[in-house]
């Protein structure tokens, strides 16, 4: 990556910053406001990511001037819109200050501002629970900052501290190692350098057909680092950024749901914590990506359940489903259910009587539920405009927007009878609970095949299992693939109960937030459980399901610790009571989890054989299979050495193709010419191996053979081969 690619990679970072000035709630009520305008950001500039994406696309111009163009422009108005705010708030707060109309309890302004609310709130949460509120007269972010820090008990400090530093060493690991997960290998990555050779988003003929049918928004994020930055350096960062994201909107919703500072620093801290949560953050992965953006949709929605919504936030919460729905389709299982609660919580509100609108005028029910449903349209026409012309592209070449019948039935279930759920639901709560006690998995395991068999269910019956993989399989190794959560998972579920059957152990005063939210979760996993096949690397496509989990989990050990504060055995010894002291072991496991994970976490550790210290960048990225990396030097050596400037492609659906991107690149950084032998696309057929200079080969041997033209030489080792005309 050159300096000039490291400078123009801060545009965009730059952009969110000031909009994160521009997008910050005026006044000093609402819950958390600087991490509400960190969401409305990352979702202005998400949707705006992804539609320079399709407008140059569409133009034939995914160029780097064409992308360094758009996001000078987007700083431009950013800085412009922040100058602007900068100064509306100065003027404003040298006017004499106006005494506020009365509004009575319950009552909803007209135009989303909301009740009153009690007292002022801080970014740090509600300021009950004994904590001091720090507001405007504080001074300015890091005073404010300083000041909660001072204001923390020790305990806080060391949840905040702990989050703290596991998000920096993230950070390190991301920039540090190379991209080497094996989907990115496969086509994450290659649909990517396909997009920049090309210039343009057409589909085209390919023997892996997930570069053309899985969802490509994460991927658009990455083409902007790899557009500016001139390579994948940087990739590792969309994941992490990501990662925060999640820790910041989760902790917002726990304090929407009426949690304090430590009931949110718990709720973070559970998360980052998380292996999975971990692991993927230094990676190219996009499940984190997926969950961010359903976590900023969930926290839009609870801000809506108890006043009006603007119609601001109706854009916010149609850019947050567009972008799920473009970025990883399993993610409108949550986004669905949050929709339909907003929409219900939207239409209570309007119906419940005459409310104050502007002017001193009252609004009837029926206007408002007019209202209600002009922005439920208006949010699924902006998720449209966002997510939509991918699907017009889907849908065109395979006459489904949900891709060909390959892709429609691998992963969604195939039986819907309740038997069948059942036993998809228990086998994917056995893989996502997994732990190292093999015995207890061994126990589990054919306790569920056992049961199944009583029930008529065949647990290995391909309609409700992806591909040919047996259950039960092994999930508690810290892979970034299928790392287990067995204790956020438990503190997820248990926090959902008691917010579903004891609320009031939570929160007295957020009875129906909490039971409403609680049910969100729940139909969530039951939709995911009836929905999604059971596979052994399922346990991350539950990651948007347990970050939008986890604020219950926090809600939950906060309210134990506050009940247990006053229970002391005996009057000099002051004892902890067994369920803090449980408390405090779950969270000390938890962070040592978390901590592992991070150190001899698979496949970028700290420590170890594979250390991003230790190992060099084109080790790093065969990690996975160290035994390819000299073959695929090997190969691509010979390719280059024979001058060729065409190059075939052969290899199978689950085959790595990026390595070739990055061997036969050009020397003045060009992407290589390659064309597939092979195609999965009916309407796209193969290029004629006759018309190439060279071919290059994964996989099986006699796959390759069958394409080689006649008298020209074929060379194999192993995983990797070259097919060479005479003379050459």
């Amino acid at each position: 990556m050159s300096a000039a690619g490291s400078l123009l990679a801060v545009v965009p970072a730059a952009a969110v910053l000031l909009l994160t000035v521009v997008t910050r709630p005026r006044g000093a009520a609402g819950v958390a406001p600087l991490r509400l305008a960190v969401v409305r950001a990352a979702l202005l500039s998400g949707a705006y990511a992804v539609l320079v994406v399709e407008v140059l696309g569409a133009s034939h111009a995914l160029t780097q001037p064409a992308f360094v163009a758009a996001w000078l422009l987007f700083l431009l108005a950013c800085a412009v819109a922040a100058v602007v705010r900068r100064w509306r708030d100065a003027t404003a707060a040298q006017q004499p200050a106006a005494t506020p109309r009365p509004v009575p309890v319950g009552a909803v302004v007209a135009g989303g501002a909301g009740p009153e609310l009690p007292a002022p709130s801080t970014d740090a949460g509600p300021a009950g629970r004994g904590h001091r509120p720090v507001g405007p007269a504080h001074g300015g972010l890091l005073t404010r900052a300083l000041d909660i820090w001072r204001t923390a008990g020790r305990g806080e400090r060391l949840l905040a501290g702990t989050v703290g530093g596991l998000v920096l060493v993230e950070l390190l690991v991301a920039l540090l190692a190379e991209p080497n997960n094996f989907d990115s290998q496969t086509y994450h990555l290659p649909k990517v350098e396909r997009w920049v050779a090309q210039g343009d988003l057409d589909f085209w003929p390919t023997a892996i057909h997930r570069q053309v049918t899985i969802p490509p928004g994460a991927e658009y994020l990455l083409l902007h680092l790899r557009l500016l930055t001139g390579g994948d350096r940087l990739h590792n960062l969309v994941q992490w950024a990501a990662g925060v994201l999640c820790l910041l909107v989760a902790a917002r919703i726990t304090a929407q749901l009426g949690g304090g500072r430590r009931a949110q620093l718990l709720t973070a801290f559970v998360l980052a914590t998380t292996p999975m949560v971990v692991l993927q953050a230094t990676s190219t992965q996009t499940d984190l990506v997926c969950a961010a953006w359903v976590a900023c949709a969930a926290t839009l929605v609870v801000d809506g359940l108890r006043r009006r919504t603007g119609w601001g936030t109706l854009l916010g919460l149609g850019a947050a489903t567009g972008l799920t729905a473009v970025t990883k389709t399993s993610g409108l299982i949550a986004v669905g259910p949050l929709l339909v609660l907003w929409g219900l919580a939207q239409l209570r509100l309007a119906l419940a009587g005459r409310a104050p609108a502007a002017g001193g005028s009252t609004a009837r029910p029926v206007a408002g539920a007019a209202r209600v449903i002009c922005g439920s349209v208006l949010v699924l026409l902006v998720a449209a405009v966002v997510v939509g012309p991918f699907l017009a592209r889907v849908t065109a070449e395979f006459g489904h927007p949900l891709g060909p019948p390959r892709l429609r039935e691998s992963i969604p279930m195939e039986r819907h009878d309740p038997p069948s759920i059942l036993v998809n639901a228990l086998r994917i709560g056995h893989t996502a609970f997994d732990t190292p006690l093999a015995p207890l998995r061994d126990l589990g395991g054919k306790a569920i095949i056992g049961g199944a068999d009583a029930i008529g269910v065949d647990p290995q019956d391909r309609a409700i299992t992806f591909g040919r993989e047996l259950f039960p399989e092994p999930a508690w190794y810290p892979d970034e693939d299928r790392v287990a959560f067995p204790i956020v998972g438990a503190l997820a579920l248990i926090g959902t109960v008691v917010a579903l059957a004891r609320p009031r152990r939570i929160d007295s005063g957020q009875i129906g937030p909490l039971r409403a939210y609680a049910v969100v979760v729940l139909a969530t996993v039951l939709l995911h459980t009836s929905m999604i096949k059971w596979q052994p690397w399922g346990n991350r496509l539950l990651l948007y399901a347990l970050v939008l989990a986890v604020p219950l989990a926090g809600l939950w050990l906060d309210a134990l610790l506050r009940h247990r504060a006053g229970r002391t055995i005996g009057t000099s010894g002051r004892r902890r009571s067994v369920a803090t002291l449980t408390v405090v072991v779950v969270l000390v496991t938890s962070a040592l989890a978390g901590v592992l994970a991070l150190s001899y976490g698979f496949p970028r550790r700290l420590v170890g054989s594979g250390s991003v210290f230790t190992t060099s960048d084109w080790d790093t990225r065969f990690l996975r299979r160290p035994q390819w990396a000299d073959e695929f030097r090997w190969a691509a050596g010979a390719v280059r050495d024979s001058g060729a400037r065409r190059i075939g492609l052969v290899e199978q659906n689950d085959n790595w193709e990026y390595p070739w991107w990055l061997l036969l690149r050009q020397p003045d950084g060009r992407p290589p010419e390659l064309v597939s032998l092979q195609s999965v696309l009916p309407e796209r057929p193969p290029a004629d191996p006759t018309s190439v200079d060279a071919i290059v080969c994964t996989g099986a041997k006699p796959a390759c053979a069958k394409l080689v033209p006649a008298g020209w030489r074929l060379e194999f080792r192993g995983y990797v081969g070259y097919a060479l005309p005479p003379g050459r």
